[in-house]
């Protein structure tokens, strides 16, 4: 008999205790099990505050988290890549930030992490009231899937008689009273006003020049897409007509509020966020956006830091219309010609001149937007060219001064234009100022020194006459400084992201993406293949053979010799729908996540690297 019932098929194992160094978070002060877990349903959410994917996660969960309060406990385990990541006051701090209402688990050390055999942020492992896990995603796009899981376990399990309801073990923090709270950006009105995003307060802040005294409040303060609310804003920047555009991240949308009116406009955006497949130009009230996380006006439009699709965007008031402009979504650092060019969530925009200031912050990295002056290029046309300042890729970080060439950051969310040509450095998880001046003449690589340390988590900078006053977002201040004469002195740090190479063997490496639509969905092949896949390394020539892009799941991958550790990157995509013959128009859903997979090549290595995009790799 061939029983096809949802419990039949699904394989369960058994899941590993939940440990880490940091303890927990929202538990008030309890020590937790996977004993205290059983008899609810388990979602375990692998993240780390550094990754905007991880932040879409969290987002996306916040809809099931309510529904099934009674029956599903989530339980976030944080996992570091970046050093000031494993501080444990930095992760209290991100789980208030984000409003994360659930217990976290501080794993610094990735132990739980390697228990699980993670391999990306973020993951999602369902564990169900027995103890076993039934289900693991990678990336982003699995809330509707994990929902139809969890009604198939509640079912399933209420019959055994082994599911039990009640609320969980989450216990809020103490409010704490600031007038500011996890403050994103900040400008300065024509009045000599401060703006600011009060990000987790979900509003627009008007400071008075002292940088301190309230002025007014902008927005509900409830987070939404109504007239009066924002979610999580972050960017702002003044347009020629005195309004402000707003970058309304979570929203995934642009605003402007008007400082004499009070007036507050969506301009583009949805309220949905981008996927891949979707359009990517045209009227910008009908194109959707995704973490739009810094605007500046440049080049007459505003350009749009898109930290959610590591792209630069576009928005024209005059044509009432948005455009990718630069970036490819790839997530990774190649220069070139802008539509070539790769990103990892740019977080701040600076303009000043020709040139487009980008903190990119997954990367570490300092880059620039400039017209392209190939020959060629039309000298006043829209061709752009991307080119990096200091920085190296996704694994490389550290505060290191000096030769540009040489010279580290650590994840920097803000950059601004200083007078002299030279730019500061919001080098947020070094809490400190950093400046890079450019070289004077060819050949030359540019210089970083750092103007200022202990800060907290800053992320954005604004000048006043000869001060520079910084957004201190985990001090909750706006903090005004001098810009000093001379630099100061700062013992240097390398660091590599913590976790542990793959081993891998020489030659052939098989690589399959494991996907298993969910219950009730199929692939979507009705206009061609419903799946994508690229793949490519760094450096470039640790891969013979197998990168490109394609559109099976599985291919054969050919390692070079003489190359013994890199990073491999894989992109991966699948669309389901409903599986309804009756139904003209089935409703769709798109996975997807991208892997940075640190490789290092031994004759005993694996000939097979299998990832997960949904589902159990067998």
């Amino acid at each position: 008999m061939n029983d096809a019932s949802p419990a039949s098929r699904r394989v369960r194992v058994r899941a590993p205790e939940l440990v880490g160094k940091g303890g927990w978070i929202n538990t008030g002060g309890k020590e937790l099990s996977l004993a205290d877990l059983r008899g609810s349903i388990a979602i375990v959410d692998f993240w780390t505050f550094c990754c905007v994917n991880c932040l879409h996660v969290l987002d996306e969960l916040r809809e099931l988290e309510e529904k099934h309060r009674d029956t599903v406990v989530i339980i976030g385990v944080h996992s570091p890549k970046f050093v000031h990541e494993a501080e444990h006051q930095s992760v209290v701090d991100a789980v208030e930030r984000y409003e994360v209402h659930h217990p976290v688990l501080d794993d610094p050390e990735l132990a739980t992490w390697k228990q699980y055999a993670v391999r990306a942020w973020p993951t999602l492992v369902v564990i169900d009231p027995e103890g076993y896990v039934v289900a693991q995603h990678a990336g982003e796009g699995h809330a509707h899937a994990i929902e139809k899981l969890v009604e198939e376990l509640e079912a399933e399990h209420a019959a055994k008689g082994t599911l039990r309801r009640g609320d969980g073990p989450y216990v809020p923090p103490e409010p704490v009273a600031t007038d500011l709270r996890f403050p994103g950006k900040a400008l300065v009105l024509e009045n000599g006003h401060f703006l600011v995003s009060d990000s987790t307060r979900h509003q627009l802040v008007e400071l008075a020049a002292d940088g301190e005294t309230v002025v007014r409040r902008i927005g509900s303060g409830e987070r939404g897409f109504g007239r009066d609310s924002f979610s999580e804003p972050q960017g702002l920047a003044l347009l020629p007509d005195g309004k402000v555009i707003v970058a309304d991240t979570v929203n995934h949308a642009l605003r402007t509020y008007d400082p004499v009116s009070g007036a507050i406009e969506t301009v583009a955006g949805t309220g949905r966020q981008w996927w891949q497949g979707s359009p990517a130009s045209g009227p910008a009230l009908e194109v959707d956006l995704s973490s739009p996380w810094d605007v500046a006006w440049w080049a007459d439009r505003v350009w749009i830091a898109m930290a959610g699709v590591h792209q630069l965007w576009t928005y024209d008031p005059a044509t009432g219309t948005v455009e990718a402009a630069a970036g490819t979504t790839n997530e990774g650092l190649v220069d070139g010609p802008a539509a070539e060019a790769w990103f990892a969530q740019p977080s701040g925009l600076a303009a000043a001149g020709d040139r487009l200031w980008v903190a990119d912050s997954e990367t570490s990295s300092l880059r620039y937007v400039e017209r392209d002056a190939r020959d060629g290029a039309e000298p006043d046309g829209d061709r752009f060219v991307v080119r990096t300042a200091v920085g190296t890729g996704l694994f490389d970080f550290g505060h290191r001064d000096g030769a540009a060439g040489q010279a580290l950051l650590q994840h920097p969310l803000g950059v601004t234009a200083l007078p002299d040509g030279s730019v500061a450095v919001s080098d947020t998880y070094n809490h400190a100022l950093r400046r890079y001046t450019p070289p004077t003449h060819e050949g030359a690589t540019g210089e970083v020194t750092t103007l200022a340390t202990d800060l907290r988590e800053p992320s954005d900078a604004v000048l006043v006459g000869e001060d520079i006053v910084v957004v201190e977002s985990a001090r909750h201040r706006l903090t005004r400084l001098r810009l000093p004469d001379e630099a100061v002195r700062v013992e240097a740090v390398a660091h590599r992201t913590q976790r542990a190479a793959t081993e891998v063997a020489p030659g052939a490496l098989r690589l399959d993406i494991v996907f298993t639509a969910p219950t009730g969905q199929k692939l979507d092949t009705r206009y061609g293949p419903s799946t994508r896949l690229l793949v490519s390394a760094t450096p470039p020539e640790l891969l013979a053979d197998g990168g490109g892009a394609g559109s099976d799941l599985s291919r054969e991958l050919v390692l070079a010799d003489g190359v013994t550790e890199g990073v491999l990157h894989v992109s991966a995509m699948a669309a389901s729908c409903d599986d309804d013959p009756a139904n003209e128009y089935p409703a769709c859903h798109v996975h997807q996540q991208d892997w940075g997979v640190p490789v290092r090549v031994t004759e005993a290595g694996t000939p097979r690297l299998g990832l997960v995009l949904a589902g159990l790799d067998a």
